[in-house]
């Protein structure tokens, strides 16, 4: 039985269409990936139905995912339903409509497929925390260590070709930060060398491509559409990469997995969880967001930069040095990192499927859905929700200063709201203030060590390709 709708909005049947079984499902992806592109395939949706929720497929559909049908939620209101785990169930969700094969992860459904109400969850989720928390004081001083080394890399290759590539750079700074932090020591120790991001860029590749294009030529649409999104890829392309950074991560992080032994988790399963958590969620999520940050802010322009250098080099000059003391005196450089978050969250999609029959609410009005339907969320179009944020499609860098701030519980990018905390009991990030922090600190040094950049910029699968074609070294500090 469906609660009762609210009493100020209108209860509304939910507008849209699967199409014929099949083939309705193929037609949505073919307009999703090549005839409209994402924004516009929702865009025009819901322009169509006069509505931000309504029925459609979400990719990759047939033959990979066995149902692909969802309802859409696609503003600041309905959107939140997605983080309420005593009406959503998270099971096997990370991925959409569709899981990788378990090959991928050892043979384990690792905790980002667990719904809270699984006891596996809780006793994962505790050890990712507790680890963590555990390795607070590095966070700041790795952090800028592996910085110092890309800006290193970035002004070479400046310095040899007149640009440079941010993502490589980026890449290998935050897969080094990474394992650096849970194995305490270099990665090119290891059998691993320098490959490291490469060896997990192909095993991120290989699970992700069903929800990718690579951006062939529109005649080519269909042979890519065959190859990537009709039928699973298989995991022993990747096989002899992943055993080979299981292995590099089992020899190295030796007082991590005996923390979860001591914890009661098997240390095998311990092994995959945190290769995961560390190359899908840590790595994964860097490799996408810092080039994103980095394409915002460059953007912005002169202004915006000569206003964070001040902030930044006034605030470490009196703090004397950079700390979390430091890095949270300043407001300009914090409110900068949550609207680049806003307007383009790292991971833009959510899902989860009704546990009971539920009313949810939009600006607009009211709709029930039934126990077992699959809700997903549009993240980018619900953070750029016209009638939470003003100028919602503009880069605002001051946006959360001052009674700005009222506004951050309007951010989603982690599972959650910036204004709430992970816990055992939701799917929130477990390290949601860590990319919080780094992403302060990237600036930090950046705008300790350069006046000004410019950049250009291109689209990827996943993120932005960002290539710095100017930098102006400081002139003070």
């Amino acid at each position: 039985m469906f609660p009762p709708p609210s009493e100020t909005l209108p209860l509304k049947p939910i507008p849209g269409s699967y199409g014929l079984p099949l083939f309705g499902a193929i037609k949505d992806r073919l307009d999703y990936f090549y005839n409209q592109g994402k924004d516009e395939f929702f865009s025009t949706r819901a322009k169509k139905y006069q509505s931000t929720v309504f029925k459609t497929n979400m990719p990759p559909g047939p033959f990979i995912a066995q149902n692909p049908k969802v309802i859409a939620v696609l503003d600041a209101i309905s959107f939140p339903v997605l983080f309420d785990t005593s009406k959503i169930e998270k099971f096997d969700v990370l991925d959409g409509t569709y899981l990788p094969s378990l090959s991928f992860t050892g043979g384990h459904r690792v905790c980002a497929y667990l719904d809270p109400s699984e006891p596996n969850h809780t006793s994962l989720k505790s050890f990712f925390m507790s680890v963590l928390a555990s390795k607070h004081n590095d966070f700041v001083p790795l952090f800028r260590t592996c910085l110092s080394q890309m800006f290193v890399d970035i002004e070479d290759e400046m310095g040899s070709k007149k640009t440079a590539s941010f993502n490589d750079p980026s890449d290998a700074m935050a897969f080094n930060f990474v394992f650096r932090l849970f194995c305490g020591k270099d990665p090119s120790k290891t059998k691993l060398g320098s490959e490291g991001p490469a060896v997990v860029d192909k095993w991120l590749g290989l699970q992700l491509a069903p929800l990718a294009t690579l951006g062939f030529p529109k005649f080519l649409k269909h042979f890519e559409d065959l190859l990537m999104h009709t039928f699973p890829i298989p995991f022993f392309l990747v096989k002899s990469d992943y055993k080979k950074l299981y292995d590099a991560f089992y020899a190295s992080s030796g007082s991590v997995l005996d923390k979860a032994e001591s914890l009661g988790i098997d240390r095998d399963e311990a092994c995959h969880n945190l290769v995961f958590i560390a190359g899908f969620n840590a790595y994964g999520g860097m490799k996408a967001w810092f080039p994103t940050l980095i394409k915002w802010v460059g953007q912005a322009g002169e202004k915006l930069h000569s206003q964070l250098a001040n902030e930044i080099r006034t605030v470490v000059k009196e703090e004397g040095g950079v700390s979390f003391q430091a890095l949270e005196k300043m407001t300009l450089t914090k409110s900068v990192v949550y609207e680049a978050l806003r307007i383009e969250p790292g991971v833009p999609f959510q899902y989860g499927k009704a546990k009971e029959d539920i009313v949810i609410n939009s600006h607009d009005a009211a709709y029930e859905i039934k126990k077992g339907e699959m809700i997903f969320g549009y993240q980018p179009f619900a953070t750029k929700d016209p009638k939470i944020f003003d100028h919602a499609e503009e880069f605002v860098g001051h946006r959360f200063v001052g009674e700005g701030e009222n506004l951050l519980k309007y951010v989603y990018w982690s599972n959650g709201r910036e204004t709430e905390d992970p816990a055992v009991g939701n799917k929130q990030c477990p390290g949601k203030d860590l990319v919080v922090l780094l992403s302060r600190l990237l600036l930090v040094d950046l705008f300790l060590r350069y006046d000004t950049f410019t950049v250009e910029t291109a689209v990827l699968p996943f993120g932005s390709s960002v290539t710095v074609t100017s930098l102006i070294k400081a002139t003070s500090t």
